[in-house]
Parts: structure tokens; C-alpha cells; sequence
């Protein structure tokens, strides 16, 4: 079993397709660790606000399998892949971490993500996965947290409805 890392965001009806995709992440892969929601300013673009979070799980699907997993499941929810690459989204599910794994390559898939570097995806991560060392930095979440600018700022955590 793999551990993996995943950020989840919406800014369409985010509270519905946040609640939904966890829903889906526990069916399909039983125990998970769910962080707070938080609500974040969209970043590259004017829109309204994200909400995001994290989602531990454990899994033996390959990478690849994974991937297609979770975008058949942001396709599910109304994901539109034809627009800008900033820009609003249904539902947006990256794979931050998968186990130690490093892949830097071509296509669209990196790990850790380049987006690490964004409070929205660091803090949640490290609210639920504190001790996990990227395998890039040799750093623990939590210290990659208390390393970052905006450690220090309170970020309002919105409840996931149905």
C-alpha cells in the first residue's frame, strides 16, 4: 500500500463537490484522513473564492490507474478541461505525494506538485499528514508549513454540505 497525498478545490458550488468527492474517496478506498476546508482567494485568475483541502489514502492502484481515477471522478462533477488553465473549477483533484515517488516528465503529471508552494495545498496537507518528509526538500509537511509566508495568517474553515 502506497500512501498518497491528494488537494482537492472547487469554487462552483465548492461545499456540494467537496463533500461529494470525499464521499467518493471513501467508497472506493475505505479509511481516509480528511483535513479542514479552508476558503482561499482564486490564484492566477479573478473568480470567486476556492474552498480546498486535503485527503490522505492508502492505495495499490498505480500511479497512472490513480490518476485516471480521480479524473474521471472531477469529470463526474462537471470539471471543464477546454478553458484556461486558470480558471474556475467544479472540482479539482491533484495528487500532491505518492509515497516517495518523484516523477518530473512530460504530460501534465509532476510529483510532489509544483502547487506544494501555495498555502492552500501546504496547510491542509500538513493539518492532516504533519510528519510526512517530501521526498524533494527532505522536509516534514509541518516544517514546510512553519517555513512558509503565510503561516501566520487564520484561514476561515467553511463546513462540507451535502
Amino acid at each position: 500500500m502506497t500512501t498518497v497525498l491528494l488537494s482537492l478545490g472547487s469554487n462552483l458550488q465548492p461545499q456540494q463537490h467537496l463533500h461529494a468527492a470525499v464521499a467518493a474517496l471513501r467508497q472506493r478506498f475505505g479509511a481516509i484522513t480528511v483535513s479542514p476546508a479552508y476558503r482561499t482567494a482564486a490564484v492566477g485568475f479573478d473568480g470567486p473564492a476556492f474552498l480546498n483541502n486535503a485527503v490522505a489514502i492508502e492505495t495499490e492502484l498505480p500511479l497512472d490507474a490513480l490518476d485516471t481515477w480521480l479524473h474521471a471522478l472531477e469529470d463526474a462533477h462537471g470539471r471543464d478541461r477546454s478553458g484556461p488553465r486558470f480558471s474556475d473549477r467544479t472540482l479539482d483533484i491533484d495528487v500532491v505525494f505518492y509515497g516517495d515517488l518523484i516523477v518530473e516528465g512530460p504530460g501534465h503529471l509532476r510529483i510532489p506538485r509544483p502547487e506544494l508552494k501555495h498555502a492552500f495545498v501546504i496547510k491542509p496537507l500538513a493539518d492532516i499528514a504533519p510528519d510526512f518528509v517530501d521526498p524533494v526538500s527532505g522536509l516534514t509537511l509541518a516544517a514546510l508549513w512553519r517555513a512558509h509566508a503565510q503561516r501566520d495568517e487564520v484561514f476561515e474553515v467553511v463546513e462540507l454540505t451535502p
